[in-house]
């Protein structure tokens, strides 16, 4: 399988592009959170995705029936489309699916109808309330707009979301159940309930004087994650129907690896074997050895325990090797994007291998003695890349591992 269009909203650009070219120059998309007023809260950061107009890739009363996180969907659908020069009715549209992760929903949408209801009584919530709110109504809406009959499915597996759906759709064009899916993953959670919720757990960066600087992955100094939003939607397409059409190749699909820690709600495994299984079936899956590997995009979200545990499941995994592996956590830049992370963090892989560079981890500043690894600190590097992988590691334990190799 490989992978023929990228569809990114971020909150460092929208498009593939300046994505991209974000990651390349280090920029942050952290700053003040505009959206509702955060006094009272812990956190008053966020990466909110800037410059955004549904309009431009829906029709209005369309969009206006959709939540944050089905437009984000949509949108990254339509530009990886374009991107993939996918012309869908010449097509069999019975063998494209859509399969889209997002770990939350429709969470504004659900705090709106909610008021509404406190406030007005029960006969003003919304007749469209549970249909802009439902997680499926990402691949749902994007299957109505295109007329899609293939498979269409939501996948919610908290920030491994984005990661399992690719891996998912990776397994049915495996199976010859599709020529081409639509996935990915997207989120929408920037809202009042959902901050307070994370502040609650202790879970988000309280770094608030400097919001640029506020997520630092595997930096000793690192007090938590910081809060994103948009989306990250791939084409991924059986091969020969790829080359028949001509396709641009980004990047084959060769690996997956998927695991539970079956430990905790919220706590990673302290011996990081889930994370850890999870590459090494994502080797094994894709026939390729330990040593083989050039360069890994980290779940790393700036928590103590999750940058600790996964440089813990590098190198229990790779053991030497794990020191001549180039790791970025992009992160740094984009904040997390929940279940969103594992599309946008695909993308930048697939371009990583693609173009050769390693994007850097930003404000890596004081090193941990317990992240010793090469985190491709503050700059990017040029580096020839022959295979990548992805991590994503979710609450509730759930472990995801998608392995890329270069297309020649």
């Amino acid at each position: 399988m490989v992978i023929t269009g990228l569809g990114a909203i971020t909150p460092i650009g929208i498009g593939k592009d300046e994505y991209w070219n974000s990651l390349l120059k280090g920029k942050s998309g952290i700053g003040y959170i505009t959206r509702f007023d955060t006094e009272g809260f812990a956190t008053k950061i966020g990466a909110e995705v800037k410059n955004f107009s549904p309009e431009n890739y829906m029709d209005k009363k369309e969009s206006r029936r959709m939540d944050r996180f089905a437009q984000y969907a949509v949108a990254g659908a339509h530009l990886a489309l374009e991107d993939g020069k996918i012309n869908l009715e010449s097509m069999d549209k019975e063998r494209i699916g859509v399969i889209i992760g997002s770990g939350i929903g429709g969470m504004e949408t659900l705090e709106k109808e909610h008021a509404k209801l406190l406030q007005k009584g029960p006969k003003r919530v919304s007749p469209l309330f549970i249909p802009m709110m439902i997680s499926n109504m990402a691949p749902g809406q994007i299957s109505m707009k295109y007329g899609l009959k293939g498979p269409s499915m939501a996948i919610t597996t908290a920030c491994a979301s984005g990661t399992h759906a690719i891996g998912e759709s990776f397994k049915m064009i495996q199976r010859g159940i599709s020529d081409l899916i639509i996935t990915g993953g997207s989120e929408g959670a920037i809202t009042p309930v959902s901050l307070a919720g994370f502040n609650s757990m202790k879970a988000l960066s309280t770094s608030n004087e400097e919001p640029t600087r506020a997520s630092r992955p595997f930096d000793k100094n690192r007090d938590g994650f910081v809060i994103g939003e948009g989306s990250g939607i791939l084409i991924v397409e059986e091969l020969n129907h790829a080359l028949k059409r001509g396709a641009t190749i980004y990047a084959e699909v060769i690996g997956y690896g998927a695991t539970s820690d079956a430990y905790h709600i919220t706590a990673p495994d302290p011996e990081a074997k889930g994370a850890k299984k999870a590459m090494e079936l994502a080797l094994k899956d894709g026939k390729v050895g330990s040593n083989e590997i050039d360069y890994i995009n980290a779940h790393g979200t700036s928590t103590y325990y999750n940058d600790k545990l996964e440089t813990l499941a590098i190198k229990s995994l790779f053991k030497e090797h794990a020191y001549n592996i180039s790791i970025s956590s992009t992160k740094s830049m984009t904040g997390h994007l929940l279940g969103a992370a594992g599309g946008i963090e695909t993308i930048a892989t697939a371009l990583a291998i693609k173009e050769g560079i390693v994007p850097p981890t930003i404000n890596y500043e004081v090193p941990d003695e317990e992240c010793d690894l090469n985190y491709t600190p503050n700059n990017f590097i040029k580096k020839e890349l022959k295979y990548g992988m992805s991590n994503s590691l979710g609450f509730g334990g759930h472990n995801a591992t998608i392995l890329l190799k270069q297309w020649k």
